[in-house]
């Protein structure tokens, strides 16, 4: 092979592997997103339902923070409400399941839950979307006294088995053995400050008794 053939393919190599390359690639899945996001909501706006792109998702990596058994039961929970069977929670679900949970929304309150975790702007609530709802409730992220808050609060006990005043008593509870568990670990620091001056003061009653021998000596 020549040197000139060489050179081509070092270059032709190097225009491949070059920082640009990789930025246009970037840039690229960036505005196929942003044109499919656009898409959708045109299509929502004029009426027109166009075929949805899936992407597939394995929530069980996604998610680490909950193990399979947690997430088997939030599927368990979003099956029983998807009575249409389509693996999404549309607002007329979403809002028997809010019922059944003893917490009843407002229509202007479901579609704020729904848009609160709806990423694809579909109007809906995919099983993925429906974890998002755990993992800020987890997190924190959620407020005490929204919608999304309170499904998150009420899925954890099955509402149906031992009623509202059950789930009031159940989250009382929960708070109440929280409050014991920080007793707890009060105590244990205590005693562990409790335990650390005594072997101060050892310390120092040590050192004294050294300093009045060394007088003598």
């Amino acid at each position: 092979m020549s040197v000139s053939s060489n050179a081509s393919s070092a270059s032709n190599k190097d225009s491949v592997d070059s920082p640009s390359s990789t930025t246009n690639t970037d840039s690229s899945e960036l505005t196929h997103i942003l044109n499919r996001r656009q898409e959708i909501m045109d299509s929502q706006e004029a009426g027109i339902e166009i075929p949805r792109t899936f992407k597939v998702v394995n929530v069980y990596t996604e998610f680490h923070e909950f193990s399979r058994k947690q997430i088997k039961d939030y599927q368990k929970t979003f099956n029983t409400y998807d009575t249409a069977r389509d693996g999404f929670l549309d607002l007329q679900e979403l809002k028997f399941m809010m019922e059944k949970l003893g917490a009843p929304q407002t229509h202007l309150g479901l579609k704020q839950m729904i848009a609160e975790v709806d990423e694809d702007n579909d109007g809906k609530i995919s099983f993925r979307e429906f974890l998002l709802i755990f993992r800020k409730a987890q997190a924190g992220e959620l407020d005490s006294d929204s919608g999304l808050n309170q499904l998150a609060r009420l899925t954890e006990i099955d509402v149906e088995q031992v009623g509202v005043s059950g789930a009031k008593n159940f989250f009382e509870a929960k708070i109440e053995q929280q409050l014991r568990t920080n007793k707890f670990h009060d105590e244990i620091r205590a005693e562990q400050e409790d335990r650390r001056r005594e072997e101060e003061e050892r310390a120092q009653r040590r050192q004294q008794f050294q300093q009045r021998a060394a007088v003598f000596q």
